[in-house]
């Protein structure tokens, strides 16, 4: 499992599909976020969802093998280690699981990965960790086989801040297992982006 290699968004982190398509701009951007910009400033991965890092997670999620959080928190540490200068006193978030997938799983893999990266990443005191801050206002289809618009329709309202006191002046990273088109992150309230959010995957 290899980091993602090669020209990437300025922005989302989307693979650029030729890495020279935007020399002349400062910090190259994807189509999509040259067209919109995303309410979130930056989303970066590790690696692409696929083959190891894919069945990595998987064995996580579905299997509940815990210590497969720290390999994948350590993965989260080194991307994390190049946003450091970007970043002053900040929460990290977990995007929280519906009721039922929590009960099953008996812990939020997000969780896990993003204390992981904490306890191994170069932040020191700079970022905490608030799991309980962000809940889940109502359960949601899964978003594997929808297509954007059906994504943003399935996720609208899905999110609540339950102490927005607790972010003012903070920069906040929102961590999840899988990004891919962003719709997620984009449903979380406002005022629960800083001038990063951690996509994995």
């Amino acid at each position: 499992m290899r980091p993602i290699a090669g020209g990437t968004c300025s922005i989302c982190g989307e693979r650029l599909l030729s890495p020279y398509a935007f020399l002349a701009e400062a910090e190259a951007r994807c189509g999509l976020c040259r067209r919109l910009e995303p309410p979130f400033v930056k989303a970066v991965a590790y690696g692409s969802y696929e083959g190891g890092l894919r069945e990595l997670i998987h064995i996580l999620k579905y299997g509940q093998v815990r210590p497969a959080a720290n390999v994948l928190g350590r993965m989260l540490s080194e991307v994390m280690a190049g946003l450091e200068s970007a970043f002053g006193p900040g929460t990290v978030v977990v995007v929280p699981l519906q009721v039922r997938r929590s009960r099953q799983r008996g812990f939020n893999h997000s969780e896990l990965i993003a204390r992981a990266a904490l306890k191994l990443g170069p932040t020191g005191d700079r970022l905490v960790l608030n799991a309980k801050i962000l809940e889940r206002h109502r359960d949601t289809q899964s978003q594997t086989d929808l297509t954007r618009h059906q994504r943003r329709e399935n996720i609208r309202g899905a999110f609540v801040v339950a102490n927005p006191e607790a972010l003012s002046g903070r920069e906040v990273l929102v961590v999840d297992d899988v990004f891919t088109t962003g719709t997620t992150v984009s449903s979380v309230p406002g005022y629960c982006f800083g001038p990063a959010h951690l996509k994995f995957g």
